[in-house]
């Protein structure tokens, strides 16, 4: 194996140990440095974004039988305090069996430090971001997602992390380690939404939950394809939203929301509605569509369960596309994007990796714009 001369055999890292509350994160400076197995790189971890599914999965929020939005309480306690969930229920729409103690962060931008046997293509002493999907490509195309860092296999809130060579993407850049962890998870969902949807120039997108870090990815990689953009979003977050680029800004507090877009657009159609928030506006986001219009979404947090009128999809011609697996070349387009300078890293804020239960807890407060990141 390849690797540098003074490597460690222990490192800090954060175990989830658990489904439930902040409880379940553990911080503890005596967990093995994970050895490269075949085909496999070790990473020393620069920085690890925060995302959803870190939230999702610690408070089992993928569960079958859990209904509600990942509000502030459901964020810091978990569905073991929901009334109705059942805890002992492993069924989800995303396997929720995970194997405890588990290294959570899926976002992750570092340097490789050692390298597995066969890895050829890769370097001791490469910058990479990495692609957090590890796929079966024997699969169908859009069946490949096998396992996901952070979920199924340790990820990036330690100091060390293995992944495979594959999913380590060499990068130069500018950017620090922290800037670049803002991208992964996000961005190539966001890109894969609209890759789906066939946005182009000249169309109208409707984005909600824009202040977040899948929205603020959408209104940068629609504004590169050319789109006008309306956000949506909560209202002390207009005048950033703007700033970054976003045409219109319509408040998720207005009493109107779907009226306000309305007025906006005119006689023109919206071509696509960009969705990761689910919730309320999910049956008025169908109707603001026009004929062959797209719905995409990549997340529900506001709420996974909505009634809809089924002739909004039928007579109108509608396609809907749910996102939950980027391609391989999707990630690869979000790095040459990064690469050539088109997309703006938005860092709220860098907490030191023994404060991620405070960094977790001031995520679901969503009173920020962009991405947390934690640095080890």
């Amino acid at each position: 194996m390849n690797q540098i001369s003074d490597l460690p055999t222990t490192m800090r890292a954060v175990l989830l140990t658990g489904f439930g509350g902040i409880d379940k994160l553990e911080y503890r400076e005596d967990v093995p440095v994970p050895t490269p197995r075949d085909g496999e790189v070790l990473i020393k971890v620069g920085a690890c974004g925060m995302n959803n599914t870190d939230i999702n999965t610690r408070t089992r929020w993928y569960g079958r039988d859990v209904n509600t939005s990942l509000s502030e309480d459901f964020g810091l306690t978990g569905a073991e305090n929901v009334t109705g969930a059942d805890t002992k229920q492993q069924k989800a729409w995303k396997d929720d069996s995970v194997d405890f103690p588990r290294i959570q962060g899926a976002a992750i931008a570092g340097t490789i430090v050692a390298i597995g046997p066969s890895v050829s293509d890769r370097q001791v002493g490469n910058r990479v971001l990495v692609d957090p999907c590890i796929r079966d490509l024997s699969l169908p195309r859009r069946a490949q997602l096998s396992q996901y860092i952070g979920k199924d296999v340790n990820g990036g809130f330690a100091e060390y992390a293995v992944v495979p060579a594959i999913n380590a993407h060499v990068l130069e850049t500018s950017l620090s380690d922290a800037e670049l962890a803002t991208f992964p998870t996000s961005y190539d969902t966001a890109e894969e939404m609209l890759v789906r949807a066939r946005l182009s120039e000249g169309e109208t997108v409707v984005i909600t939950g824009a202040a977040g870090g899948v929205g603020s990815a959408l209104i940068q990689l629609s504004l590169i394809r050319g789109a006008r953009v309306i956000a949506i979003a909560g209202e002390s977050k207009g005048e950033r939203l703007l700033a970054l680029g976003a045409h219109h800004f319509v408040a998720r507090e207005s009493a109107d929301v779907r009226g306000q877009i309305e007025a906006l657009v005119g006689e023109r159609a919206v071509h696509v509605v960009a969705d990761v928030v689910g919730g309320e506006f999910f049956p008025d986001a169908l109707k603001l569509l026009g004929r062959g219009g797209r719905f995409t979404t990549g997340g529900a947090i506001g709420g996974p369960i909505q009634p809809f009128d089924l002739r909004d999809l039928i007579y109108k011609d509608l396609e809907m596309y749910g996102i939950t697996n980027p391609l391989p070349e999707t990630f690869k387009s979000v790095v040459d994007y990064i690469a050539s300078g088109q997309l703006k890293p938005i860092l709220e804020k860098a907490y030191p990796l023994k404060e991620l239960p405070t960094a977790q807890s001031d995520m679901v407060k969503r009173s920020h714009l962009g991405k947390l990141v934690i640095i080890p």
